[in-house]
């Protein structure tokens, strides 16, 4: 039997349990893909600070930034989906490398689902600075778009550090951007009553809000693959008590 630990620079990850699919081929196969996964991170994390800055700060030019960047984050998550088929094809692996193989595919779909939702938010950026009143945001919207965005580096520092604790605690934390998205709605609800002449910018915060809420869904999603890829349980839409007794 092999074992041992990846050499992907700065992530703890560890060859847990028995080596089924042998081959140092296949090993140099799936720490690229694992070097893969983890530059796509890089790049959507990057978009997605940019994004946020722009929506908190009213900046336009961050907006442009985070728009060029669109083209890369779907050019990676092709090239990984068709490296990992190439993986499936050539390898066939089993049991838990199988599962490092299926974390990948799902972080990539994840992944790239958040780069769109920070072009989503930096688009709105863009036509809410041709309205000089639109900044700065209400206060309760800031505060969401940090704690989603803190629900996003906290869950790729569980990918990194294969942390099934981390991951847990993301999972946890999504009740509480939830609760700031219900908030958010309640107070732009309020707002399009009170100035119905802005109805348009109201209705592109609440659509920004919406994009914040999924981006911390995928958060969550990234740490659930975590807590899948070590301890091989698949925990979506287990209940809060089955949940706690992990």
């Amino acid at each position: 039997m092999e074992s041992g630990r990846g050499s992907v620079p700065g992530v703890e990850w560890e060859w847990d349990g028995e080596r089924v699919t042998l081959g140092r081929h296949f090993l140099r196969d799936l720490e690229s893909l694992w070097t893969g996964v983890l530059k796509l991170a890089a790049i959507v994390e990057v978009a997605l600070d940019q994004s946020v800055r722009a929506l908190c700060e009213g900046r336009a030019d961050l907006a442009d930034e985070v728009r060029d960047e669109d083209l890369t984050v779907d050019q990676w998550e092709v090239r990984l989906e068709r490296d990992c088929l190439k993986v499936l094809a050539l390898h066939q692996p089993v049991a838990s490398d199988l599962r490092r193989v299926a974390v990948v595919l799902k972080m990539n779909g994840d992944l790239e689902r958040m780069g769109d939702l920070a072009r989503h938010i930096a688009k709105r950026v863009k036509k809410l600075a041709a309205d000089p009143h639109a900044f700065p945001i209400p206060e309760p919207l800031e505060a969401m778009a940090m704690d989603a965005l803190e629900q996003v580096h906290r869950s790729l520092d569980a990918v990194t550090q294969c942390d099934t604790e981390l991951a847990r605690a993301v999972i946890a934390g999504d009740r509480r951007v939830d609760q700031h998205y219900r908030r958010v709605l309640k107070e732009l609800k309020q707002q399009i009553r009170r100035d119905p002449e802005r109805v348009d910018n109201w209705l592109r915060l609440i659509n920004t809000a919406r994009n914040l809420e999924r981006i911390a869904d995928h958060a969550t999603n990234i740490a659930e693959a975590v807590i899948y890829l070590k301890e091989g349980d698949i925990i979506r839409h287990v209940g809060p008590r089955q949940f706690r007794g992990k």
